[in-house]
């Protein structure tokens, strides 16, 4: 496993349905997305916005599945739709699982094909915004 601030933790091997191989998942989020929204997922304002705390509210509101597969970072992944697939369920999983739903039906190869090739652009940044507000007003 490549070295880092963040290992894989015995925890990680437990992971849900929809990421049968959490040490390739982590892997794929090392080599992704760890350099803009940081090894813990705290993101910044210059780079990346925090995923920690914050991804799974995105599945409490109409659009905010989709949002979630079609965002610049996602949508133009070099990986799989396999790979990407496993490694979304991972980071909601890992990042915030309090406020994973219930529910909560993983992401499907097919699924994340079908989103990504619709991406974000510019309206990204203001989408996700509302998608937050209204998740907020949603969890209270």
């Amino acid at each position: 496993m490549a070295s880092g601030s963040m290992s894989v933790r015995a925890d990680d091997l437990t992971a849900p349905a929809g990421v049968p191989d959490p040490a390739r998942a982590w892997q794929h989020w090392t080599l992704n997305c760890q350099g803009c929204h940081r090894p813990d997922g705290s993101g910044s304002s210059a780079t990346a916005p925090a995923l920690a705390g914050t991804v799974a509210k995105f599945l409490h509101v109409r659009g905010g599945r989709e949002y979630l597969a079609r965002v610049p970072g996602v949508a133009t992944s070099p990986l799989s739709d396999r790979d990407l697939a496993e490694l979304v369920n991972w980071m909601l999983w890992r990042f915030d699982a309090a406020h994973l739903p219930a529910d909560f039906a993983p992401y499907t190869p097919a699924e994340i094909g079908s989103l990504r090739a619709q991406p974000l652009r510019t309206e990204a940044s203001d989408l996700r915004r509302r998608l937050l507000a209204q998740a907020d007003r949603a969890l209270r």
